[in-house]
């Protein structure tokens, strides 16, 4: 199957990152102010919510990005064609049973909920393995292996309504830990490619980084006075950290200063939960999980998915004034969602559907932009 939109893992999960990113959002804001009902099930509205945006949205992007990095990483053909159509057909069979399920049986409902995840998860997993002796991360591919098989645990327990608050404690989690790794290899090269800076990379600093990025994942379960010392020194070591990978220089161009601050909304977050979990601060809106999922989700992954998309069909990497516009967009919807109800909380439905709106316009010109690419071949003459 030759067909330039099966060539590549990243070319059928961005342009479904793209649909699903200016869809669910707006979606839930009209699920939200009451405009449109929430689908019919034994969870809840917010569960769906979270469910869809991670494991619809967020997992088209990082299944798309791991199924191509994993290729380069191990220097291989990477998955294509047949498997990729059957991936794409599971996913959209998850929405499909999130939206109607409830009337499904139980066993077919499980099965719609956890073949896409189980599957990719499977299979990058066997890659990583087969390939280790080849893989040039292979270091950092163990916490791959590692928080992988957890992200099937961490989507049963999100819908399961006793555990639901630790499910998706763990899920976002894992995501964050998954960027944490995506930060320290593409920033690193950024950096040396286009400043030709070197930014301070040390095993024992990243790992522990790493570590306790893990360990946070399970903060659901742990009493609140240890949740509170491991976001707090996380966030600390990735403060430390940060100081020395040449902010000020990175902050010179808008698509490397967007991942700059992506790293810098992941530190706000574990601040913010070493606060709830201490002085049990009360914040307007979902502070916690809207850092992550605006500040770090919709910062970095609009920029991704525009540096890929280029770089892996053949053409130059560079961002535009519209590709820069769309950076802005989603920082504003950052400032909408998270920060200016906290200064105005009377007018939390409206901030939530402009943050909303936001959203939809970035990933709505991301697909404009992007999709044409992932749908043709290569510019540069070569097959993947």
């Amino acid at each position: 199957m030759n067909y330039p939109l099966w060539l590549v893992g990243f070319r059928p999960f961005f342009a479904l990152a793209c649909l699903s990113g200016l869809s669910l959002p707006v979606l839930w804001a009209l699920m939200f102010s009451g405009i449109v009902e929430a689908p019919a099930a034994a969870f809840t509205g917010t569960q769906w919510h979270a469910h869809e945006m991670f494991f619809g949205f967020g997992w088209a992007m990082l299944g798309g990005f791991l199924l191509t990095a994993s290729k380069n990483w191990l220097k291989i053909r990477g998955y294509h064609g047949g498997w990729l159509v059957f991936l794409v057909a599971a996913w959209c069979f998850e929405r499909l049973g999130m939206g109607f399920g409830a009337a499904w049986p139980r066993p077919l409902f499980v099965l719609s909920n956890q073949l896409f995840l189980v599957t990719v998860v499977a299979m990058l997993l066997a890659t990583l393995l087969r390939h280790r002796e080849t893989d040039g991360y292979r270091r950092d591919n163990i916490f791959f292996l590692l928080l992988l098989p957890l992200f099937p645990l961490a989507k049963f327990l999100l819908l399961d309504e006793p555990y639901a608050q630790a499910g998706q404690i763990m899920t976002l989690g894992l995501f964050r830990l998954a960027f944490l790794i995506m930060l320290e290899r593409t920033l690193t090269d950024f950096m040396k490619n286009v400043f030709k800076a070197t930014v301070l990379r040390h095993t024992l600093l990243d790992d522990t980084i790493k570590m306790l990025a893990l360990a946070m994942a399970f903060a659901g379960f742990l009493p609140p006075p240890a949740t509170a010392s491991l976001a707090a020194l996380l966030a600390l070591l990735l403060a430390v950290r940060f100081a020395y990978w040449k902010p000020a220089l990175a902050f010179t161009r808008l698509d490397i200063g967007i991942m700059y601050l992506g790293y810098l909304a992941i530190i706000g977050q574990l601040l913010v939960v070493a606060l709830e979990q201490t002085a049990q601060v009360v914040w307007v809106g979902s502070v916690s999980t809207h850092l992550f999922t605006f500040g770090v989700m919709g910062l970095i992954i609009p920029a991704m998915i525009l540096r890929i998309s280029r770089g892996h069909t053949g053409r130059k990497v560079a961002f535009d004034v519209v590709d820069r516009g769309v950076l802005w967009i989603m920082i504003v919807g950052l400032l909408l969602r998270v920060v200016v109800p906290q200064l105005a909380p009377d007018s939390y439905l409206l901030w939530v559907q402009l943050a909303s709106a936001c959203w939809f316009a970035t990933f709505a010109v991301l697909a404009w932009r992007v999709m044409p690419m992932l749908f043709r071949p290569r510019i540069d003459g070569k097959e993947h």
